[in-house]
């Protein structure tokens, strides 16, 4: 089996054409879609739990969580099913923006977008089910193994979330590993044995 899933071809169409309708078309879409866990119950913002997750801040932000989830998204489709795929998807999502109502939501000025929670739970569990796969990222001259890019990943996301600049929704990458572990352990935990034996 070889080529993009509906899975993962879907969301990340919806990815680009969503966050590029609000980097260049509408300003106002971009603030439709900001998640603020203040406001979230209070003003009945609930659409916005969903729609933060496919808007993305600013250009480098759409493009790194785009090569993530093009380089660990589609095989892990091909792995696992199309289903199952969707429902790791927004399982990762719901767990970070869970995280991200429960941490700020006595924060009125607090906003956030991206998908990077539920791009965060595709990665991780694409590195329990692949283990050995490897990652391009130029100018590195040589693949970058998948548990050093994770590590890498959530290092990236530490430091960011203590610069705490923008609207990028760095504690959710947190949260999103851990739904993607969890759902690998509830779904298929001999993938776990197969890691642990390598």
């Amino acid at each position: 089996m070889s080529g993009i899933g509906p899975g993962a071809g879907g969301i990340l169409a919806l990815i680009v054409t969503l966050s590029l309708v609000g980097l260049f078309g509408s300003g106002n879409f971009v603030e439709r879609c900001l998640f603020r866990p203040y406001w979230f119950l209070r003003n009945r913002e609930y659409p916005t739990a969903l729609l933060a997750g496919f808007v993305h801040a600013d250009l480098p932000h759409l493009l790194f969580n785009s090569i993530t989830f093009w380089f660990f998204g589609i095989p892990l489709e091909r792995r696992i099913g199309t289903k199952l795929f969707l429902v790791l998807y927004f399982a990762g999502l719901a767990a970070s923006q869970l995280g991200t109502w429960y941490k700020h939501r006595d924060n009125p000025d607090y906003a956030t977008l991206g998908a990077s929670g539920a791009i965060s739970a595709v990665l991780f569990a694409s590195i329990v089910y692949h283990p050995s796969q490897s990652i391009f990222i130029l100018p590195i001259p040589f693949p970058i193994p998948a548990p050093l890019f994770a590590v890498g990943y959530l290092a990236y996301t530490w430091w960011s979330a203590k610069q705490a600049r923008g609207r990028i929704n760095h504690d959710a990458h947190f949260a999103g590993a851990l739904a993607g572990l969890a759902f690998v352990a509830l779904v298929h935990p001999q993938a776990y044995d197969r890691l642990l034996l390598m």
